[in-house]
């Protein structure tokens, strides 16, 4: 199993049980989150729990909560809504970080490709009409950070694509570091 883990921080944000797929010549990685359904389950064993001396009241709890896999799986941080004067502030800051510890050709193509990756990301921004929270009023874009919630973390992002029920989300991917577990 591969694991990707922020190079700036060491969290977990994916791993290869969710497929990526490489836009903006490799600097955006894009993957699909679903929703999700834990908690526990009514399962029928044929047991008459009337017969037994069972009471409606005994058995499991059937507390269940809807959580969208990625960020319940690598217990990713959600991050209050940015403006364009935030997030450009952000991604100036973290190419400043992240440059120096990629090492030759990733290096140049980072510096080559991450004003395109940008752009697409800032075009995103308007998408926030909805205001929100994404885990719960399913906010159209937002963004995570990994467990630790370091202040110079690698973000994800998070939106929902034209009539998407399930959110995608966008990870930077020369600022994952692969480890084979």
């Amino acid at each position: 199993m591969l694991v990707y883990q922020d190079l700036l921080t060491g969290d977990e944000l994916l791993s290869d049980s969710f497929p990526y797929k490489e836009i903006h010549n490799g600097v955006l990685w894009e993957v699909e989150g679903k929703w999700v359904v834990q908690g526990a389950v009514d399962v029928d064993i044929g047991a008459n729990p009337s017969a037994e001396g069972g009471g409606e009241d005994e058995g499991v709890d059937d507390q269940t909560v809807k959580v969208v896999d990625i960020v319940d799986t690598f217990r990713l941080q959600e991050q209050p809504p940015f403006d364009k004067k935030l997030f450009v502030a952000y991604i100036k800051k973290y190419i400043k970080l992240l440059t120096p510890k990629l090492e030759g050709d990733k290096q140049d193509e980072f510096k080559k490709n991450i004003e395109g990756a940008t752009k697409f990301l800032l075009s995103k921004l308007s998408d926030l009409q909805l205001g929100g929270n994404l885990m719960k009023l399913n906010m159209l874009f937002c963004s995570f950070v990994g467990e630790s919630m370091h202040d110079d973390s690698t973000i994800v992002f998070a939106y929902y694509k034209d009539g998407a029920t399930d959110p995608t989300f966008l990870y930077f991917g020369h600022g994952l570091k692969e480890v084979k577990c």
